[in-house]
């Protein structure tokens, strides 16, 4: 006996979208239903955009749901594209009715934990510690999105592999990347060139940062990474101003040149009200090739990130940790040119386990309100 229409649609409502990951039914996606007497069973299917880039699993996961049911003799998948309206009512329902440039993350009820990645100078690896938390975050479960802030030298792309993707539009809402299981968005992949220069100043560069936090359908994040530009300019103040509750990550080297500079980027978020979260010392020391990693070449120097560390919890007024030392490690260079991030590649490296207990550090921490503002006020009985 073939299915009912509704037992159909009940089947339906286990395929998810590629991109929103929430049933196509939930999202409205499923037009019609026909269940014939033979048993073929006609599915229509709406896509967001007609370009859509995953629509070959989409249609291969709603034949698969569908020829699951007991007496389909046979799938037919027709694809259509959403009117504007009904993209217009999608955005409203992924918003959650609010205001259309609000920035969730900034919301006093937000679970969300936001951490942005500062450094004092350039130079530091203060991106490819942002792609390996990330990745090292995902792999312990967590629902993770990297925002590369670094407006000028957006690079986080091409180290997660993903620098020639085009991130999907929902008229003027924006799908993440999907990369090594962290959701990507890029002021890179919003151009129209690759090699194109970005040469913005003050509020344009402003009303880019909210167009990447508050455009973009980032769904239910456990963390939020912000990969800043080095020093302590446009960019680091408009995230203190947008995201006030984001604790900043200040990444130094060893030498005491960096650990100088870093102190003033930790300093920066005091005055635009975020607190430190910690400091990581990367390129902290060279595991001798001969001896074993027990005997530390120290190539920049040490206690670079210690000074940094002791520093700002002096001048701050509370304790901030040193989060690790991550050790040199070739590896971690050649798998950023590559796009693949040495925490998905090599897991076990000195390095990759550095990184895989700072991820545990920040990441661990239960979500929750404690210690929030909700933003209620109290009325009359």
């Amino acid at each position: 006996m073939a299915p009912t229409a509704d037992q159909v649609t009940a089947a339906l409502g286990s395929v998810m979208d590629p991109e929103i990951k929430k049933p196509i039914t939930e999202l409205g996606m499923v037009e019609s239903v026909v269940v014939r007497t033979d048993g073929v069973v006609a599915v229509k299917i709406l896509l967001t955009v007609s370009g859509c880039p995953m629509k070959d699993t989409l249609r291969r996961d709603t034949t698969a749901a569908v020829s699951a049911l007991d007496g389909v003799t046979g799938v037919e998948i027709e694809l259509g594209v959403m009117s504007a309206e009904q993209r217009a009512a999608l955005q409203t329902q992924l918003r959650g009715g609010v205001a259309e440039k609000e920035i969730p993350f900034s919301r006093p009820d937000s679970l969300t934990k936001v951490f942005a990645i500062a450094s004092g100078k350039g130079g530091v690896g203060k991106s490819s510690v942002t792609v390996n938390l990330a990745v090292a975050m995902a792999a312990k479960g967590l629902s993770v999105g990297v925002l590369d802030a670094d407006i000028y030298g957006h690079s986080v792309p091409a180290m997660l592999g993903v620098a020639d993707e085009r991130p999907t539009a929902v008229d003027d809402m924006i799908m993440p990347v999907p990369a090594h299981g962290v959701k990507v968005i890029s002021i890179g992949m919003l151009k129209p060139k690759r090699d194109q220069v970005v040469a913005w100043r003050g509020p344009i560069l402003d009303r880019a940062l909210v167009q990447m936090l508050a455009d973009v359908y980032w769904g239910d994040l456990d963390v939020l990474l912000l990969d800043l530009p080095p020093g302590t300019g446009d960019i680091a103040i408009s995230v203190g101003q947008r995201l006030t509750t984001a604790e900043v990550i200040v990444v130094t080297t060893p030498q005491e040149a960096a650990a100088e500079v870093a102190e003033r980027a930790g300093t920066m978020a005091q005055m635009v009200h975020q607190r430190v979260a910690g400091v990581i010392e990367n390129m902290s020391f060279l595991p001798c090739p001969h001896c074993g990693p027990e005997h530390r070449i120290e190539i920049f120097g040490s206690g670079g990130g210690q000074r940094v560390s002791e520093t700002l919890s002096a001048r701050l007024g509370y304790p901030i940790p040193l989060l690790g030392e991550i050790p040199l490690d070739e590896r971690l260079r050649s798998g950023g040119d590559l796009g693949d991030p040495l925490a998905v590649t090599d897991p076990d490296t000195p390095a990759s386990r550095v990184i895989a207990d700072i991820a545990q550090r920040l990441g661990g921490r239960p979500r929750g309100l404690l210690g929030r503002q909700l933003g209620l006020s109290p009325v009359g009985r």
